[in-house]
């Protein structure tokens, strides 16, 4: 009797065993990262007494999971104070909107908003952080970025060279503006600086009333450039110079939590859908190449982006 298990055998329950430790930690990311909201440790105080978490990282091109998830922290009693822990250089104007807004509705509630800023909470990040009532972030951090900016691609030339042209029917002369067709007439730029200067107005107004400044002050303040943490607190941008810890603290205190504070974490629900998305946009951001998807849906998106 041969005591030795075939190589095809070992092959095969090698191969199961990978198969089956895949699925299994596949799995458990999408029902962890998208469908459980996590609760602690569980050393905390009593279990009414929790200070609600929302992470909002990567490009702002998508409002509605992180508004889901800031509206299911806004409907739960149990949920004494809201920490934001941002990490983003911004993102489309609308959908950074959308979440600042979001958040306002949740103040309106009766409770207080902390922001915590990370390696780079610009522009957008800076945007959303704004409408807390406490600002953290590290001496290190990179934020700022006060503005708005549009890139527009132009392929006539490249066209041209491929002998291709494009005939364009429209009911007004301004009806294709920002066509990467064709390049920009100076009615066009004007059209089109006119809308960058109402949002950038916008992010500004938003900004003064947040930080409590003159629009004059804030108007100062943004002109695009970035700013250390310790810089901005120096600003007036940042409230506190210290970490997600001390922020977690600081939200526990004005929520009037006592002792350890009890987290729970919410994360934006997307499924199997989202999560391959997000894994995807998450490689095209590491080889810099992020901004390629939003141009070919939106070609003229305005954005509170800092690049």
């Amino acid at each position: 009797m041969n005591r030795w298990i075939p190589r095809g055998a070992w092959m095969a329950l090698t191969l199961f065993l990978a198969i089956t430790v895949g699925i299994f930690g596949f799995f458990r990311i999408v029902v962890r990262g998208y469908f459980v909201a996590d609760e602690g440790d569980g050393n905390g105080p009593r279990r009414g007494d929790l200070v609600g978490l929302v992470r909002i990282q990567g490009g702002i091109f998508d409002s509605r999971g992180t508004v889901k998830a800031l509206e299911r922290l806004r409907q739960n009693p149990q949920v004494k104070a809201l920490l934001l822990r941002i990490e983003t250089p911004g993102g489309g104007v609308g959908p950074t909107q959308e979440i600042y807004e979001a958040v306002h509705r949740f103040r309106r509630s009766g409770r207080k908003v902390v922001a915590s800023l990370g390696s780079v909470a610009a522009s957008g990040g800076y945007y959303i952080a704004s409408a807390s009532d406490k600002i953290f972030a590290n001496p290190g951090t990179i934020t700022g970025s006060i503005g708005v900016v549009m890139v527009l691609p132009n392929a006539e030339k490249a066209l041209g060279n491929l002998g291709l042209r494009f005939n364009v029917i429209k009911s007004a002369p301004h009806k294709d503006l920002a066509s990467p067709l064709r390049a920009l007439s100076e009615k066009e730029q004007q059209i089109l600086q006119r809308l960058v200067d109402d949002t950038y107005g916008q992010f500004v107004r938003a900004v003064a009333a947040g930080r409590k400044l003159s629009e004059a002050e804030a108007f100062r303040i943004a002109d695009g450039s970035v700013f250390s943490g310790e810089r901005a607190k120096g600003l007036g941008l940042v409230d506190a110079l210290g970490t997600e810890r001390d922020a977690t603290i600081e939200a526990a205190r004005l929520g009037g939590i006592e002792g350890e504070p009890k987290v729970i974490e919410m994360r934006p629900e997307g499924g199997f859908f989202a999560l391959l998305t997000g894994f995807a946009g998450s490689m095209a951001e590491w080889f810099g190449a992020g901004g390629i998807q939003v141009w070919s849906e939106y070609p003229g998106m305005l954005q509170y982006m800092w690049r």
